[in-house]
């Protein structure tokens, strides 16, 4: 893994689009959707939804990731 981001392809809304990402993130990401049981794109939506007009979408999936972590931390 580089660190460096990484284009991952997406559907939105209907539309393909990219978002930009760490592979370190985007496996967390992955994994949290399998965890859930969920498709990627549907796990997406939900966090363009409440990310509203001020974030980007990749920064808000980098948050999203970061809150679940810290949530599973406090519950051990």
């Amino acid at each position: 893994m580089s660190g460096r981001p990484a284009k991952h392809s997406v559907t939105l809304k209907g539309h393909r689009t990219s978002v930009s990402l760490e592979d370190e993130f985007w496996q967390a990401f992955r994994e949290m959707a399998f965890e859930k049981q969920r498709p990627i794109n549907d796990l997406i939506a939900e966090i363009d939804v409440d990310r509203g007009d001020t974030m980007g979408l990749a920064s808000a999936i980098r948050l999203y990731v970061l809150r679940n972590l810290q949530e599973r931390l406090a519950g051990s």
